[in-house]
């Protein structure tokens, strides 16, 4: 079973004793998206930690872009609610690459496969992308495979 199913279980225990409403909302939520990940397909089937840290990442870009689409309509407490929960998420995610991490990371990548030009683009993703899971939005990693193929 994974650990980091284990832990929000007992952190959403915790969160239910101290009555932590934004905590105990945001992992009931996130559990119940492992749960229906985990039912669906052709058979039922327990997440690993690299599954539950996906569920969390998608889980945490849904709050942001919800939170941006609020702030947009002059909805200011729901955004600040969704920013919340996405503060919650992000304890449990990995530690997010910083800019010069990214960027060297996808030098490298284009170095070792020799992408000359944005055509590259996809070849360079597919190699980028297994390397950051978890650690960088793949908008991020885009601009930035983009950027370095423009330059």
């Amino acid at each position: 079973m994974a650990e980091l199913k284990d832990r929000l279980r007992t952190d959403l225990t915790a969160a239910m004793k101290a009555r932590d409403d934004v905590r105990t909302r945001t992992l009931r939520s996130v559990l119940t998206a492992i749960s229906t990940e985990e039912a669906s397909g052709q058979s039922a089937h327990e997440l690993g930690d690299e599954d539950v840290v996906r569920v969390l990442t998608r889980e945490s870009k849904k709050r942001r872009e919800a939170a941006e689409a609020f702030d947009e309509g002059g909805r200011s407490d729901q955004a600040a609610a969704e920013r919340a929960e996405s503060a919650v998420l992000a304890d449990y995610l990995p530690a997010q690459l910083g800019d010069d991490e990214l960027r060297d990371l996808v030098a490298a990548v284009i170095t070792e496969t020799g992408a000359a030009d944005p055509k590259a683009m996809g070849q360079v993703m597919k190699r980028v992308t297994p390397q950051v899971a978890g650690r960088a939005e793949g908008g991020r990693v885009a601009a930035e495979v983009k950027r370095q193929l423009t330059a």
